[in-house]
């Protein structure tokens, strides 16, 4: 681990500590990383500096540059070493191989680190994003399945988020059709991983999270790793959605407002409220049934989405 990214664990993850302290929260990194970067100094000069060398040389007041002194002074190599053994790593904005798509994309509000588990190289491959709720008529079971196998057929990666209903069903059928997969979570790494062996082995899956990989669901986490879902492929799919409320609601709106990619929606007879109004608000109908072949999705979404305007690049930090 280069030792820019082992600053950056110490600082932004809560390996091996108790709830006495926490972790930067990426409003306190972000900035942080910009007095580091008037000063001339990487994340890897920090532990050198005495606390009131941070005070002095990044100005910061007593209480941030105690906590920030605290944070750099543990021990985190039996949790990584113990981590590893289970097949999981760190990832983060001071690698070279952390995901390009969340430096353009997400910008500052990337994650700062990530764990993963499997072929990393899979994250940010061109493919697409399926989201939906747990619960699904037949209609909305049979598009998951479909563009799960389409994936596998043409060689996208499919990206969900690794819960119940359209994203174990999407996923299992882009595996069962020798494809790849990543699946985003919001909680969970550890347990996951013990659940899905044989695929992260054969290096056709990756499972990857924003949060420490043994932290239990809340609603806030989940929401919060929506827009890492998206962020990764070049289009999205949103098989139902309630009406202006819940993830995938929140998920797709913020999308659409950001323009990060292109976002489809389910549209059929009985399409749920939600997809009537994401919809409305700009996304493209995605027909059932689609009458191309499964291994056509990639180039007509890419055909459909062709006139729609992109978000601009920026300059990143670490």
């Amino acid at each position: 681990m280069n030792p820019d990214s082992l600053t950056i664990l110490l600082l932004c993850s809560q390996l091996g500590l108790d709830d006495s302290v926490k972790s930067l929260t990426l409003r306190e990194w972000n900035p942080l990383v910009r007095k580091m970067q008037a000063a001339s100094l990487r994340p890897s000069d920090l532990p050198a500096l005495s606390e009131s060398d941070l005070r002095s040389k990044l100005d910061l007041d007593p209480d941030l540059s105690s906590r920030i002194s605290h944070l750099l002074s543990r021990d985190i190599q039996p949790n990584l070493s113990r981590l590893a053994s289970i097949g999981i790593f760190p990832l983060t904005r001071a690698d070279s191989d952390y995901p390009e798509k969340y430096r353009q994309r997400l910008k500052d509000s990337a994650p700062a680190v990530l764990f993963y588990a499997g072929e990393k190289a899979l994250l940010g491959q061109p493919g697409i994003a399926v989201v939906g709720s747990r619960h699904l008529d037949e209609a909305g079971q049979e598009c998951a399945k479909f563009v799960g196998n389409a994936c596998g057929m043409s060689g996208q990666v499919l990206y969900s988020g690794g819960a119940k209903g359209v994203d174990t069903l999407s996923m299992d059928a882009a595996l069962e059709a020798r494809g790849t997969a990543v699946g985003v979570l919001a909680d969970s790494l550890e347990r996951a991983v013990r659940g899905a062996k044989e695929a992260l082995s054969r290096g056709d899956l990756c499972l990857v999270t924003p949060y420490s990989p043994n932290a239990g669901f809340s609603v806030g986490a989940a929401m919060g790793r929506n827009r890492l879902i998206y962020c990764l492929a070049d289009h999205a799919i949103v098989v139902a959605s309630d009406a202006e409320t819940g993830g995938t609601w929140a998920g797709a709106t913020e999308t659409l407002k950001n323009k990060w990619v292109p976002v489809f929606v389910l549209e059929h007879a009985h399409m749920p409220d939600g997809n009537k109004l994401l919809l409305q608000r700009g996304a493209l109908p995605f027909p059932h049934p689609f009458k191309e072949p499964p291994v056509k999705l990639p180039e007509w979404m890419k055909e459909q989405s062709a006139s729609l305007p992109s978000q601009p690049s920026q300059p990143n930090l670490f």
